[in-house]
């Protein structure tokens, strides 16, 4: 019975890495290539698979490219322990320093514009971020960190339409070299407009803050 179990649990960690395999080669390719250039067959290739064990964890790219889009807020933590409105600073700075090295982060910027070919709007990048900018500001409301007449929800989608435009502007005039200090930016202009006065006083804002070491 041990053996059997043995046996059981080394199969099923060769499953979790090969699903990791495919999971970052699409990543990569799609990042390359946007949606419609990536092809299963650029994607195992780059993962050095068949297209069997492609097709034993996903049913087929739109799969793939729905996993990459929804696995997008798990994989930004930033560096500095924080709640509120310094942890929705903190996690968009730490977004704008990931997105230059991490395949995922960039996989989920090109395909961006493509979500509707794979993704339903009611769970696409956009609102995956936005209900993660909402929680934070709404947090930082009830502890008046935000004044009281802010509509969070509305901020909440500000930072991401903002965020989104920063980061494609970005890609275009720096290779994204600039995106941290953009969305620093972005948040000296709107945060005298949303924090109350002693919280402004406290927020850290720098744009190495999202750096991690």
């Amino acid at each position: 019975m041990a053996e059997l179990t043995g046996k059981r649990e080394v199969k099923q960690e060769r499953a979790v890495r090969t699903r990791a395999l495919v999971a970052r080669a699409a990543a990569e390719v799609f990042a390359e290539c946007g949606f419609a250039g990536a092809s299963v067959t650029k994607i195992t290739q780059r993962a050095g698979l068949t297209l069997g064990a492609m097709y034993f964890h996903f049913e087929n790219k739109e799969a793939l490219a729905r996993e990459i889009v929804r696995s997008q807020p798990d994989r930004v933590t930033p560096p500095h322990e924080s709640r509120g409105l310094q942890h929705a600073i903190d996690i968009t700075l730490t977004w704008a320093h990931q997105l230059l090295d991490d395949p995922f982060l960039l996989a989920g910027a090109r395909l961006v514009m493509e979500q509707d070919l794979f993704i339903g709007p009611e769970e696409n990048s956009h609102q995956q971020w936005t209900e993660v900018m909402a929680q934070d500001l709404a947090l930082a409301q009830k502890e008046r960190e935000v004044r009281a007449n802010v509509d969070v929800n509305a901020v909440a989608r500000l930072v991401v339409n903002a965020c989104t435009g920063a980061q494609m502007h970005a890609h275009l005039e720096s290779g994204r070299r600039d995106l941290p200090q953009r969305v620093t930016e972005m948040w000296n202009v709107l945060l005298p407009t949303i924090a109350t006065p002693s919280a402004l006083h406290r927020m850290r804002l720098d744009e190495s803050r999202g750096k991690t070491a």
